[in-house]
């Protein structure tokens, strides 16, 4: 620890609870400035081409009609079970 930072913390030490909040207070808002950088809005079109095409191997609309076929046959199953 630097010498000017045990002088420093001393001090602070030496303060009441109310100073030594008001001093946390500062730290955070000064560090706050340095850690929440404004992050620019991201566009859909920034994310085209990040996937390969076709996605794991199969084309998108043939997922759509597997997945609804699928959920056809359960609905299926599960009126008849009633």
């Amino acid at each position: 620890m630097s010498p000017s930072l045990e002088k420093i913390l001393s001090e602070i030490e030496q303060l009441t609870p109310e100073e030594q909040l008001t001093v946390m207070g500062h730290l955070v808002e000064r560090v706050k400035k340095h850690i929440t950088q404004v992050q620019p809005k991201r566009k859909w079109s920034d994310l085209k081409s990040m996937a390969p095409y076709p996605l794991l191997g199969e084309d998108a609309q043939e997922w759509v009609s597997r997945t609804r076929k699928f959920a056809d046959e359960h609905r299926e199953g599960l009126q008849r079970e009633e």
